[in-house]
């Protein structure tokens, strides 16, 4: 995931064992890396499809 995301191998642990939230930059490499969206690994929707994405990533 650090190579995909550029977050820091012992950041990503922290908050995957919920020792630490996630920035909203962390947020949107994640989603950006897994092809899903920022709601759905925020827990606001279930459906894991990413929405439609306009402009630069």
């Amino acid at each position: 995931m650090q190579m995909l995301t550029g977050i820091d191998q012992s950041d990503y642990s922290k908050i995957e064992t919920g020792k630490r939230n996630m920035t909203f930059e962390q947020c949107r490499r994640i989603a950006l890396a897994l092809d899903t969206s920022m709601d759905y690994l925020a827990g606001l929707t279930d459906e894991a499809k990413p929405y439609r994405r306009s402009g630069k990533e």
